[in-house]
């Protein structure tokens, strides 16, 4: 099969687009033809390497996949060829109290599919068949990639972690990204006023179509200033924080009294200054959030399907050209997912 790998860490040159051996499904198993693979920052952070994780080398990235069965294991019972499906990118024990509870992200062992495990950068990839959802048939492939792994962690952030509720005002950091854009439409179907920031007003203006009730230009004005102008100097119930180190202590400052800050990531970094003074003082709450549950997941597909919750696609590029898809993440030009079509 065709596959874009990298053989050791570094920059976008080090991706190659080669033939690599077809993977043979396991048992419980399934063989995945890939139609669409959609981009995540994880991609980029496993391709030049994190301190104290080991990726496999050499290594296929690529967590969102889209694809049509094509062979099973011999335990598999219900996915036959020809489904087309898409993939639940969480891989867990499915026995110890975390998965048993629905808490599959807490496992010990959980992994991504696509960060320490091949993903679907390639014309094939095998998955075990629990983490296979019918894809809905009028969703376009790229439209299916562009939904898993940003869906099931905006909501898992906004939903079970910070617990938002309807009237509650929520600010939504980084809009044009993939967890942005979701967050802003989960927000928005929960019936929270959604205040969104971005870098540029083009950015803007596309959050605005995706429910955002309030704009932040974070390269022309000051986040907190404008989020206690926008709140009558109250604040905001809930900060949707994945920066980091850029953001950070804006966040926290920008929240109301007894307000939560939920962090799923640290895009600029990982450290953040914090007054602790502050974090009592106003009775704050600063929660993290890690990817989702396979039910969390299949709820936003439920959602997808009764078109209340759309993905947005930014660029379609080739399979071969995956190191001019990452370029633009890298110089965020995007907003929404890219995705790659092998």
């Amino acid at each position: 099969m065709k596959a874009v790998v990298f053989h050791e860490h570094g920059g976008i040159d080090k991706l190659r687009y080669e033939d690599r051996p077809d993977p043979v499904a396991k048992d419980d198993e399934v063989l995945v033809h890939v139609r669409a693979c959609a981009l995540n920052h994880l991609d980029l952070w496993a391709r030049i390497g994190l301190p104290g994780v080991q990726i496999p080398l050499p290594h296929i990235s690529g967590s969102d996949i889209c694809g049509e069965v094509v062979g099973t294991g011999r335990l598999v019972s219900k996915a036959r060829p020809g489904d087309a499906v898409m993939v639940s990118p969480g891989l867990s024990c499915g026995v110890c109290e975390y998965c048993l509870s629905g808490r599959d992200s807490m496992c010990r062992s959980y992994k991504i599919i696509g960060y320490l495990v091949d993903g679907g950068y390639a014309e094939l990839v095998s998955v075990p068949e629990v983490n296979l959802i019918p894809k809905p048939e009028w969703l376009k492939p790229e439209e299916a990639a562009a939904i898993p792994l940003v869906f099931m962690t905006a909501w898992h952030m906004l939903v079970t972690r910070a617990g938002i509720a309807p009237g509650e005002t929520v600010l939504i950091l980084g809009a044009g990204s993939g967890v942005g854009s979701a967050a802003i439409q989960i927000a928005n179907l929960l019936g929270a006023h959604v205040i969104a920031t971005a870098g540029n007003d083009e950015k803007l203006r596309l959050a605005k179509t995706l429910g955002a009730d309030e704009l932040i230009n974070h390269s022309q004005q000051d986040i907190v200033e404008e989020a206690r102008r926008i709140t009558g100097k109250r604040g905001v119930d809930v900060v949707f924080e994945h920066v980091g180190s850029a953001t950070w202590e804006k966040s926290i400052k920008a929240l109301a009294a007894g307000g939560r800050l939920v962090t799923c990531g640290a895009t600029t970094g990982y450290a953040g200054r914090t007054d602790i003074r502050y974090v009592y003082s106003r009775q704050l709450s600063i929660l993290g959030s890690y990817m989702a549950s396979k039910a969390e997941l299949l709820k936003v597909v439920d959602l997808v399907r009764q078109r209340r919750l759309k993905a947005v696609v930014d660029k379609v590029y080739p399979l071969a050209d995956a190191a001019e898809a990452q370029a633009r993440m890298e110089k965020r030009e995007h907003f929404g997912k890219i995705v790659l079509l092998p």
